[in-house]
C-alpha cells in the first residue's frame, strides 16, 4: 500500500452514514434499496470497533418540519407536509440493530445544535445538515481531538452522503477505507473512482482480520 494512503487502523474511526429507519424500513418514505441487506456486515464492523475500544461515529440527517434545514431538492416536499427524518420520531432514529443497546435514543436538540451525543464507550452520534459529514460541522476538530487519521466508511447510499463525505475527508488528508460489502448502492465505477483518490476498498472480513487481537 502507498505510504501516504495506507490505513492506520489503530488510529481509525468507523463512520456509519444515515443508517436510520426512514431510509431502511419497508415502506419508509426515503427507502434506499440494499441498505437493510448490509446491516449484518455493518454490525460486524461495529462489534470489531467496540471490542477494540476504537472511535465510532454515527452520522445522521434530521429534517425540521418547516423545511428550514432541508436540502433544496427535498425542501418543498417537507414544507408541503412530507414527514421524513423528523426530530424525535422513530423514522429519524438509528436502526435498532446498529445501536450499542436498545435504550439509546437520539437527543435531537443537542444534535441540531452541533453537539456530539455520546451513546456508548467511545461511540457518538452527530448531525450533518447536508450530504457531506464535514459541511458546517465540527467533525474535523473532533477527529483531531481523538488523534484520528484514518476513517472507515459504511452505511447508507454510497452515491450521495458517503461519497461526498469521503471526498471531504480526502481534502483533509485523512487515510480512507470503504467497506465495500457494508454500504448500500455501491457500483463498479464508484469503486474505480474511490481507488483513483487513494481510498482503500476492503471487505468486512478483511477489516475484521486487521482488527483482530494478536496473540
Amino acid at each position: 500500500m502507498d505510504k501516504y494512503t495506507a490505513p492506520h487502523f489503530e488510529q481509525s474511526a468507523l463512520i456509519t452514514i444515515d443508517t436510520q429507519n426512514d431510509f431502511t424500513l419497508e415502506n419508509a418514505p426515503l427507502l434506499i434499496a440494499g441498505t437493510r441487506e448490509v446491516i449484518p456486515n455493518m454490525n460486524r464492523l461495529l462489534n470489531a470497533y467496540r471490542n477494540k475500544g476504537l472511535l465510532i461515529i454515527h452520522v445522521v440527517r434530521l429534517y425540521i418540519s418547516d423545511g428550514s434545514n432541508v436540502d433544496m431538492c427535498r425542501r418543498e416536499a417537507v414544507e408541503d407536509g412530507m414527514e421524513v427524518l423528523t426530530p424525535g420520531t422513530d423514522g429519524a432514529d438509528l436502526v435498532g440493530e446498529i445501536k450499542p443497546n436498545s435504550t439509546v435514543k437520539l437527543d435531537s436538540n443537542a444534535l441540531l445544535s452541533g453537539k456530539f451525543q455520546q451513546i456508548g464507550d467511545n461511540e457518538y452520534v452527530m448531525y450533518k445538515p447536508r450530504w457531506g459529514a464535514f459541511f458546517k460541522t465540527s467533525l474535523e476538530e473532533f477527529l483531531q481531538g481523538h488523534g484520528t487519521n484514518t476513517l472507515v466508511f459504511c452505511g447508507c447510499n454510497y452515491p450521495n452522503c458517503p461519497r461526498t463525505s469521503i471526498y471531504e475527508a480526502s481534502e483533509r488528508d485523512l487515510r480512507l477505507v470503504l467497506a465495500k460489502d457494508a454500504i448500500s448502492q455501491l457500483y463498479p465505477k464508484g469503486e474505480e473512482e474511490m481507488i483513483g483518490i487513494g481510498v482503500n476498498i476492503l471487505t468486512t472480513s478483511e477489516i475484521e482480520v486487521t482488527l483482530k487481537p494478536q496473540g
